[in-house]
């Protein structure tokens, strides 16, 4: 990178942080904060959702599946979650929105106290927090990889810089800043990406090299699945996808509660998952005919990325791309250190303390911001030690960690809100979680040679196998936990007419559990 790439990235940050400032006005309680008061668009919260699905591991770990398998990297990923988000907008794109609509929740998991009890929402809001440590972490450790490939920084100083950076602009203005940055990083990606697909393409012989490059490239290449990234693994990952992008990862599920209604954030929904059908086969053809320009230098061939970029682009041009592999981490941190403060600050705390169920608008905002700041430095910690032997690398953390350990917290908490399983409560809730969790132990660790696709499937197999099982053997519905499914699943609502206003904070009701509105507007807490 010479002084005009330099120019352009100081630019892209300083663009972040000027967003963030801006929208800081628009956040005036922990409602805007963490939803945008319902009040975001459907197509601004269906581009966030597609950003903050995807980090700049797309630009390392699947780099290099993509140099070395092929179109698997898009087949196996990005296909899937495709499909994924498609039937989660019918599932529980709407019934997310409701939460926050008819019963004036700001976290996600505020409604867990009422559907289950309060042991089954802390399971799930701590389990859920660690997990996300662990997997950001992963994502500042991919970005400050290629930083360093890029400017020679160390992997510390390029985890410090972004973390910094991010922190500034998702701290100061909420759940706004997030999507209005994800907004502008999803335009510098488009530019980015299309650059580099026409300067791969005039390297190889121009729009003909679509189709004519692939009997150049190794065996395999252009093969749907390949090596460990069989069928198999496929029907896994869409069966995971499914769950985690469709409201799993709480970041989704906050850009489906900030729409105006359910019907809105079905359309959002179905945005992203036309951008994820789209896009990634536009990043991906430079990686897929990589091994045709450069050499990878890493086993695992993640710098493949870099090294294209490196001898395709000119300066200035160059600096645009490394904004856009920052542009992609920094969106799914910023979403992901916002969903977490939520829970923190709407679930955890509460818990924990007296002083924090008292807490009223501004201090529940000031809590809001201080535990934003608190995620987001852990999981810099986190990154400095992703390569280490109880992580591996990054591939291995955002694969095996996040797909294997997503389904437990995220069964109990999407399946909560369908009819269908009404009779599964906290009995099932927790059983599921726990089973969960120790299938994702021992296929992982406590057993020898588990193949992949069994490594990341059974956790989450596991936890919905027992929430069917268990809430069939022993049954828990109660007229309470009917009249909440009912206050969710009632019509696909058009506007926010009935919408709750979000309580100060803690339990938002006498008793500590979520009002669910009468017909004359009153509540009743359940």
């Amino acid at each position: 990178m010479n002084s005009l790439d330099w120019t352009v990235l100081i630019g892209y940050f300083g663009v972040m942080v000027a967003i963030g400032m801006w929208s800081h006005k628009r956040v005036d309680d922990v409602s805007d904060f963490f939803t945008a008061g319902g009040r975001m668009p459907w197509w601004l919260s269906g581009i966030s959702h597609h950003m903050s699905g995807y980090s700049a591991v797309m630009f390392t770990g699947y780099a290099g599946i993509a140099y070395q398998y092929g179109v698997t990297s898009y087949v196996t990923w990005s296909f899937p979650i495709a499909i994924g988000i498609a039937i989660g907008a019918q599932l529980f794109a709407g019934r997310l929105n409701r939460l926050r609509s008819r019963l004036g929740v700001a976290s996600p998991l505020e409604y867990l106290k009422s559907r289950y009890n309060l042991p089954t929402q802390q399971a799930l809001a701590w389990s859920g927090v660690l997990l996300k440590i662990v997997d950001v972490g992963a994502k500042w450790a991919a970005i400050a990889t290629l930083l360093s490939v890029f400017t020679g920084m160390s992997l510390n100083q390029g985890i410090l810089i972004t973390g910094v950076i991010t922190g500034i602009y998702c701290t100061v203005g909420g759940l706004w800043a997030d999507a209005l940055t994800e907004l502008g990083q999803f335009v510098i990606q488009l530019l980015a990406g299309v650059a580099m697909l026409v300067t791969v393409m005039g390297e190889l012989g121009g729009v003909s090299s679509l189709w004519t490059v692939w009997d150049r490239l190794p065996d395999g290449h252009a093969q749907p699945t390949v090596g460990p990234y069989t069928l198999t693994f496929l029907l896994a990952y869409l069966f995971i996808k499914t769950f985690e992008y469709s409201g799993g990862m709480w970041n989704q599920a906050q850009r489906f509660m900030a729409t105006g209604s359910a019907r809105q954030a079905k359309r959002s929904a179905r945005l992203s998952a036309a951008l994820w059908f789209v896009w990634p086969a536009v990043l991906f053809f430079p990686m897929w005919v990589a091994p045709l320009l450069v050499k990878a230098q890493k086993p695992d061939a993640s710098d493949s990325y870099a090294l294209l970029t490196e001898r395709l682009l000119p300066h200035g041009l160059l600096g645009l791309v490394v904004v856009g592999f920052f542009s992609h981490t920094m969106a799914m941190c910023s979403s992901d250190a916002n969903a977490i403060s939520a829970v923190f600050t709407r679930d955890i705390a509460p818990a924990l303390s007296a002083r924090a169920r008292g807490w009223g608008h501004r201090a529940g905002l000031l809590a809001a911001r201080l535990s934003t700041v608190t995620f987001l430095a852990l999981s810099m910690a986190i990154a400095t030690q992703v390569d280490s032997p109880a992580f591996k690398d990054i591939i291995t953390v955002v694969i095996k960690w996040v797909a294997g350990l997503v389904g437990p917290i995220s069964i109990p908490f999407l399946l909560g809100m369908l009819p269908v399983f009404r009779k599964s409560g906290p009995t099932a809730a927790l059983t599921s979680w726990a089973a969960g969790l120790f299938a994702f132990w021992l296929t992982n660790y406590g057993l020898d040679e588990v193949q992949l696709q069994v490594q990341i499937v059974s956790p989450v197999a596991t936890s919905l196998v027992l929430f069917l099982l268990v809430g069939w053997i022993r049954p828990e519905g109660t007229p309470e936990r009917d009249a909440l499914l009912a206050r969710i699943n009632a019509g696909d609502d058009g506007d926010t007419s009935d919408a709750l206003p979000v309580p100060h904070q803690g339990t938002p009701a006498p008793g500590g559990d979520v009002p669910v509105a009468r017909e004359g507007g009153a509540s009743d807490p359940l």
